[in-house]
């Protein structure tokens, strides 16, 4: 290898790269934990080194030239290899303390995983969990995430994935709003009530139809794309929700609704990525919550 070729600084290419992928140096800047002028500093003396000009700048926009898109490709392969010799090298940890972050929908971020997490705090103190709480799907290939708990199996081969049992979903509404609007026990019984979703609302109703539930788009009271904004809107009284069992509906004010349906039922996924299953505060944690499932399954 022509080591004498080899003489660019790796801190310029990841803030070439964080600020590709992030579009501007202020969000490279948060995303590598840096400063702007630091970002900015590195991306200009790459462009140095290399003697082209890799951004347009128009004002605080920032542009990728032809030049700099000819670089991202090898750029990205780089990074890649960077993510997985450091989840190597997190990988041989056996040290019960540090970081270990977590993704999952915001309902379950909120409703499932503190109890998971006050238990691990006592039996593992030095383990700092991180959530994120998003309900797109993390990259673990990239550390975006050590863990991931997902509804669809990962089709990456870098990944290792656990099937927890099934969850478990109903319909549930506020003891409020039945008493406005009476208790519905079957599909039949829905003229005039209302109901709480997403705002993709052509795709919930789809979903709905498919477990037996045909409503109007008229009918959604209310809509976000947060599981807990949704969760909280419909114990204020504003419509029908659907949620995992197991979760809140134990708290006063909650009811089970439209009993006589099937459950609906959808997969659970723990996943991580292969080389961080052998560090040992990953694998607590991952033991953890997978443990917490089936806890959950057989209460």
């Amino acid at each position: 290898m022509n080591w004498q070729a080899v003489a660019f600084d790796w801190n310029q290419i990841r803030a070439f790269l964080a600020t590709a992928e992030e579009g501007s140096l202020s969000a490279a800047a948060r995303a590598l934990q840096s400063t702007q002028p630091t970002v900015g500093r590195q991306v200009a003396a790459l462009e140095a080194d290399l003697g082209v000009t890799l951004f347009e700048r128009s004002g605080r926009t920032l542009a990728i030239t032809g030049a700099g898109r000819d670089l991202l490709e090898h750029v990205q392969a780089m990074g890649d290899a960077a993510s997985r010799i450091s989840m190597v090298a997190a990988g041989q940890s056996q040290d019960v303390a540090g970081k270990v972050s977590v993704t999952a929908s915001d309902l379950l971020a909120a409703g499932f995983l503190p109890p998971v997490i006050g238990k691990l705090r006592r039996d593992a103190p030095g383990i700092h969990v991180e959530i994120i709480a998003s309900n797109r799907l993390e990259n673990l290939t990239r550390r975006e995430a050590d863990i991931a708990i997902r509804h669809v199996r990962p089709d990456q081969p870098d990944l290792i994935a656990r099937q927890m049992p099934d969850a478990v979903a109903g319909f549930y509404a506020a003891d409020d709003y039945i008493a406005r609007h009476g208790l519905p026990s079957r599909p039949a019984d829905l003229a005039g009530h209302s109901f709480v979703g997403p705002r993709d609302t052509e795709q919930m109703l789809a979903f709905l139809k498919v477990q037996g539930v045909e409503i109007t788009p008229g009918q959604f009271a209310v809509s976000s794309d947060s599981g807990v904004v949704m969760w909280d809107m419909m114990r204020a009284g504003l419509g029908i929700a659907v949620g995992p069992d197991g979760l809140w509906q134990e708290r006063p004010g909650v009811q089970k609704v439209l009993t006589d349906i099937p459950p609906i039922t959808f997969p659970v996924w723990l996943v991580t990525h292969r080389e961080l299953r052998t560090s040992r505060r990953i694998r607590i944690v991952f033991d953890a919550i997978a443990d917490a499932f089936q806890r959950a399954k057989a209460g």
